[in-house]
């Protein structure tokens, strides 16, 4: 059963449309991350699940309930906030019992309820702490534990960890993510970071100028992309595109600008179409005797891996393998793909052939 069905869900500000249609559906107990660019909608249509935004068309409902009208205290959802939103003048204490004060439960039911989710998130000895004298890490999971206190049917995440340094980002990452697996709850989490959502999510939702470009697993976005936009934004580093034209037998794609580069294909394509090529950096590979030709223009070593960028046909390609390499720019490199490997989308419309 779904917790959450949206159906042509629009929003509208003024005259500007800023969700277009939107249609989904989130699985009970599931976690969905929703990702894209600055400005392509998720965080406004995470406010519109919470109620805190209105929809200006289309409908939502909750546990099977049209929700569009109701206030967000009514929709039995908890929200945790980018920036932690706590009450200053609240120890964690408090802060963590807020709701639970609101609907006038017991003291004793408080403090089992506190008890508990305390020793889930590590807070046991920062009760009586103010959230000034916090760090980033502990106020951000104070934030969940009064979202956690609450035992709503959707636990909603507006980029929780964008604040936080990288090694802690790893940290809560991983902790969110036990945290859901222990409390099997739906969750809504919205990211600009694709690495988030690729090691977070069951289900991932890509996003672009308030419409869903493909909804799928971590990897059925990675290894099947049902476009370009999706193929550049799922994998890190990001997938490299040439232009390319399919040959007369449909299994070789000769890249545009470079003589003698042809790409096999494990598949047959639209001969004559001019194409995109997709070509992730964990795919390339040096391949001595290759007609494929690229000339380094920089190289980057992180110590395990190295990132080579090298000029293809007037565009810019990285390589990712494990590794060191001596070459330094102006170097020529043979270059070397699995036809498997190769992704082809049209030209115009950017669709996966």
């Amino acid at each position: 059963m779904n917790t959450i069905e949206i159906q042509g869900l629009v929003k509208a500000f003024g005259g500007t449309a800023i969700l277009r249609e939107i249609d989904l559906n989130i699985a009970r107990g599931s976690f969905v991350a929703l990702v894209g660019p600055s400005g392509c909608g998720k965080s406004t249509l995470l406010r519109t699940i919470a109620g805190l935004e209105d929809i200006t068309a289309g409908t939502l409902r909750i546990d099977g309930a049209v929700v569009n009208h109701k206030p967000p205290r009514e929709r039995d959802v908890a929200m945790v906030f980018q920036s932690y939103a706590l009450y200053p003048h609240m120890d964690v204490a408090r802060n963590m019992s807020y709701s639970l004060r609101l609907k006038k439960a017991t003291t004793e039911a408080i403090g089992k309820a506190l008890d508990g989710v305390a020793n889930t998130l590590g807070l046991q000895t920062l009760l009586q702490r103010m959230p000034r004298e916090l760090s980033g890490g502990q106020r951000q999971r104070v934030a969940m534990g009064r979202a956690i206190v609450r035992q709503p049917k959707v636990f909603l995440f507006d980029e929780p960890l964008s604040n936080l340094d990288a090694a802690l980002r790893v940290h809560m990452r991983s902790e969110i993510r036990k945290l859901h697996q222990r409390l099997q709850a739906t969750s809504v989490y919205v990211t600009h970071d694709q690495i988030e959502a690729m090691t977070m999510a069951d289900q991932v939702v890509v996003m672009r100028a308030g419409r869903i470009e493909q909804v799928g697993t971590p990897l059925e976005l990675y290894d099947k992309p049902s476009n370009r936009f999706v193929a550049g934004f799922i994998g890190s580093p990001a997938m490299n595109f040439v232009a390319g034209v399919v040959g007369g037998d449909g299994l070789q794609v000769a890249v545009t600008g470079a003589v003698g580069s042809v790409l096999a294909l494990d598949r047959k394509r639209p001969v004559g179409r001019a194409v995109w090529v997709g070509l992730r950096p964990e795919h390339l590979h040096i391949q001595q005797g290759s007609s494929l030709l690229g000339r380094v223009d920089a190289v980057e070593s992180t110590g395990s891996m190295t990132f080579i960028t090298f000029d293809l046909a007037g565009c810019s390609v990285t390589l990712a393998q494990t590794g060191r390499v001596s070459f330094v720019p102006g170097d020529w490199v043979p270059l070397g793909i699995d036809p498997a490997q190769v992704h082809v989308f049209d030209h115009s419309t950017e669709a996966a052939l």
